[in-house]
C-alpha cells in the first residue's frame, strides 16, 4: 500500500480500534503516513528575532530579577510553532542571556552541551572547568557535558549572549542531570589562556589523553575567526550555496566543536546572492556584521547586525548580502551525520 493513502474506515473498524485502544494498542496503519513521512514535517516555522527589541526586554528583566536569583537570567527563542516547548528547533534551544555589571550567575554543570555566542560587551568572563575566559563580541565559546562553569561581568557595561543547548535532544532521550556548586565560582585552576596554549596553536601535550568528545579549546575569538575569513576572501572562491562558509571544529580530530551541535561561520560579500539550499538539519543564524535579506520558502527577513533567524528542516532558503556581512550559525548537523541520516539538496541537484 502506497504511504500517501489511507485506508477507509467503517463502523467495524472504529469499533476494532477501540477495542485496541482499551487494552494499549494501536493499529499502525490509521498512523502509519504520519509516522513516516515522504519528506520531513515539523512543527518548527521559520523565524526572526530582532536583536533592540530583545535587548529593551532583557534590559527590563535585569531589573526585575538577579542573575543569581534566575540562576541564569534567559529569555527563551521559542519557536512560534513549538510554543510552550522551550525550543527553537525541534532538537535545540536557544536563549539570550544578560549578565549586568558586578553580577555572577553561579557556578552548575548539567549534561547538556552548551554553547555561548557573544553578542554585546566586552570583558566578561566565563570560567570553565577551572579555567576562565573573557569575552568579546563575536567569541564563540563551548561548555561540554558536566563541565562546572559560571559567568561574571567585571566590566562597567551589560553583557548579552547567544545560548545555544541540545536541551530537547537529551530529553528525547530521558539523559538529562544538572547540579549546582553550592558556590558562586568555583576554584580556578589553570592560568588564563592555558586550553589555547595547549591546544589552539597545532600543538598538543605528548602524554595527552582525550577524556570527552568535545573540543578541548572552549573560546574561539572572533578577531582570529574574522582574520581567517579575511585572508580567504582574497581568493575570490565563493560556494554558490554559502558563499565562505566555515565550521568550527575540534582541534583533535578535525570533527566538530561539540557532540551534537554544529557550529558554523560565514562570509557573503556585497551583492552576492547565494542559490537556493535546503538541508535536514534545522539551523539558527546570527548576524555578526552586515544586512542583508534570507528568504526561507516564500518569506523573506530583513536583517541587521544581531538578529536571529530560525531556518526549519529542509526548506529552501536563499540569503542575499546588502554590504559584507558575517553570519554564525548552529545546528544539530553532526548528530544526524552519526546516525546517518544528515541530507542536503542544491539547487543544481
Amino acid at each position: 500500500m502506497s504511504l500517501t493513502e489511507a485506508p477507509k474506515r467503517s463502523p467495524e473498524r472504529d469499533a476494532f480500534y477501540t477495542k485496541l485502544n482499551d487494552k494499549n494498542f494501536s493499529a499502525l496503519w490509521t498512523v502509519l503516513n504520519n509516522l513516516i513521512t515522504p519528506t520531513p514535517k515539523s512543527e518548527c516555522q521559520p523565524h526572526r528575532w530582532e536583536f533592540d527589541p530583545a535587548r529593551e526586554l532583557l534590559m527590563e528583566a535585569g531589573n526585575l530579577i538577579t542573575a543569581k536569583e534566575a540562576e541564569r537570567r534567559v529569555l527563551i527563542l521559542e519557536n512560534p510553532g513549538m510554543r510552550g516547548q522551550s525550543r527553537i528547533t525541534t532538537s535545540l534551544y536557544a536563549g539570550l542571556q544578560l549578565v549586568l555589571p558586578g553580577e555572577v550567575a553561579p557556578a552548575h554543570r548539567h549534561s547538556q552541551s552548551a554553547l555561548r555566542f557573544v553578542m554585546e560587551g566586552s570583558g566578561a568572563c566565563t570560567a570553565v572547568d577551572g579555567e576562565r575566559t573573557y569575552m568579546e563580541v563575536g567569541d564563540f565559546v563551548i561548555t561540554p557535558p558536566n563541565a562546572w562553569h559560571d559567568h561574571g561581568n567585571e566590566s562597567n557595561d551589560p553583557m548579552i549572549w547567544m545560548d545555544g543547548l541540545d536541551i530537547p535532544m537529551l530529553s528525547f532521550f530521558d539523559a538529562s542531570f544538572a547540579e549546582g556548586l553550592g558556590e558562586d565560582t568555583q576554584a580556578l585552576t589553570k592560568p588564563n589562556g592555558d586550553s589555547q596554549a595547549r591546544y589552539g596553536a597545532n600543538l598538543l601535550p605528548v602524554d595527552f589523553e582525550r577524556t570527552g568528545l568535545s573540543s578541548p579549546l572552549f573560546n574561539y575569538p572572533y578577531t582570529r575567526t574574522r582574520e581567517a575569513l579575511e585572508v580567504m576572501q582574497r581568493h575570490d572562491e565563493w560556494d554558490p550555496c554559502h558563499g565562505l562558509k566555515m565550521r568550527y571544529i575540534n582541534p583533535l580530530d578535525g570533527g566538530s566543536a561539540m557532540p551534537t551541535i554544529s557550529p558554523f561561520v560565514q562570509l557573503l560579500p556585497k551583492g552576492f546572492k547565494t542559490a537556493s539550499y535546503r538541508s535536514t538539519d534545522a539551523t539558527v543564524f546570527t548576524v555578526v556584521e552586515g544586512s542583508g535579506t534570507t528568504t526561507i520558502g516564500d518569506t523573506t527577513y530583513h536583517w541587521k547586525p544581531k538578529d536571529i533567524v530560525v531556518i526549519p528542516s529542509w526548506c529552501p532558503v536563499v540569503h542575499q548580502a546588502h554590504e559584507d556581512a558575517v553570519l554564525f550559525s548552529f545546528s544539530d548537523r553532526v548528530t544526524q551525520q552519526k546516525l546517518g541520516i544528515w541530507r542536503e539538496q542544491r539547487s543544481a541537484d
